[in-house]
């Protein structure tokens, strides 16, 4: 007996590898500083929490309409309506448990084998395995760091073809910390404006950015919404990671498709976490507008001091919250050197070949651990590497 061979077609994300080999080591008593998982380190807001109890306490606790809760789907639909500067109907809303099945459903919902989809490489590594399991061809897209890791405009207007079908695109960027300027979202949203192509638009780090205005969604620019498919939650903005609470905003003639999708899964999304995240959206915003001026913090620091190592470059981020550099260790490659740097420093960190083929010579490092632990993991990386 043996899996479907579909199976064999999807990935896996690495950070989960390199975590469970870290708590290996933790077990055997070696102290481990952990930058390879991409998850706030900050406790849930107490509002939402709270929230999240009373629902429990007033019988939020069976099932709830398919594409989620009425009133948590107008609150996302005024919500992205306002920040993203765009209609959104309520009906357009499904609330998912995690982004991931959002994005999930989008690929299921929309392409056939053979089709082309066009993928930030590096980039998250769910997009290709989600591409290559529904039988369509993921078109790798280089990024650009001298314009913060944006989309090699040139190489997009080249390979679109009759195959393509989709875009993906993130912004704030993982795994760079890059942030598209929006004159290239601009010029991107041009370059498909005529064609029946489909935007996945990945913004789940829309509101960890560092500079004076917020990222531009492709969705807000003219005859891009009915295209353009946002994937959002609550996970990064409010430090919601294990309450797995994420969102879609589709357009109106992909809706039924991916409700049928939804019943066909999960059924629905826990509704006393829809009530946490009601509050999430209309509570006070306070301490999520903290942990990204920490986060922007730790980047100031974390960056300087690990630049200042010899053999190691980066980029400063404006976006998100990782240390994507750039690494010549004379001879060692970035894989090994990930397994060196946890073995022997005691710093978990992730390999830039886990986010694809152009992430080959580069690290990831998660700043969602505290100012201490980030310049002791430096101490210890240029001590690693002085001794070699």
């Amino acid at each position: 007996m043996r899996p479907a061979e579909r199976i064999g077609r999807l990935g896996v994300e690495g950070a989960f590898d390199v975590l469970s080999r870290a708590r290996a080591l933790e077990a055997k008593g070696k102290h481990i500083i952990h930058l390879e998982i991409g998850e706030p380190d900050f406790p849930t807001p107490v509002h939402i929490v709270e929230a999240g109890k009373k629902a429990l306490d007033d019988g939020y606790t069976h099932y709830g309409p398919t594409m989620g809760l009425p009133e948590v789907r107008q609150a996302i639909a005024e919500n992205v309506a306002s920040t993203r500067g765009i209609a959104v109907d309520p009906g357009q809303v499904c609330v998912t448990p995690g982004a991931n099945p959002a994005l999930f459903y989008a690929m299921l919902a929309t392409l056939e084998k053979g089709d082309e989809v066009l993928l930030p490489d590096p980039g998250f590594p769910i997009y290709a395995s989600l591409v290559r399991y529904v039988e369509a061809i993921p078109v790798a897209v280089p990024l650009v760091e001298s314009r913060q890791f944006s989309f090699d405009l040139n190489f997009i207007a080249d390979h679109l073809t009759p195959r393509t079908k989709m875009v993906i695109l993130n912004s704030p960027h993982n795994p760079t910390g890059g942030v598209m300027p929006s004159d290239d979202v601009r010029e991107l949203a041009r370059l498909l404006a005529d064609r029946d192509i489909i935007v996945i638009s990945d913004e789940i780090y829309r509101t960890i950015f560092f500079g004076d205005e917020a990222p531009l969604s492709i969705s807000s620019l003219p005859g891009m919404a009915e295209k353009t498919i946002i994937i959002d939650g609550f996970s990064k903005s409010h430090a919601m990671t294990g309450w797995r609470l994420g969102y879609g905003i589709y357009p109106s003639w992909l809706t039924d498709a991916v409700s049928k999708l939804v019943v066909n899964s999960n059924s629905c999304t826990a509704s006393f976490v829809q009530m946490a995240g009601l509050a999430a959206i209309n509570g006070p915003q306070d301490e999520c507008v903290r942990m990204v001026g920490e986060f922007r913090r730790r980047r100031d620091t974390f960056v300087s001091q690990l630049t200042g190592i010899p053999g190691f470059s980066c980029t400063v981020p404006l976006g998100a919250f990782y240390a994507y550099t750039q690494v010549a260790a004379g001879g060692i490659g970035s894989k090994d050197l990930e397994g060196k740097l946890l073995s022997e420093a005691g710093v978990a960190c992730l390999a830039g070949d886990a986010f694809g083929s152009n992430g080959s010579g580069h690290l990831r490092f998660s700043m969602a651990n505290s100012l201490d632990n980030l310049e002791l993991a430096v101490s210890r990386i240029a001590g690693f590497m002085t001794s070699r």
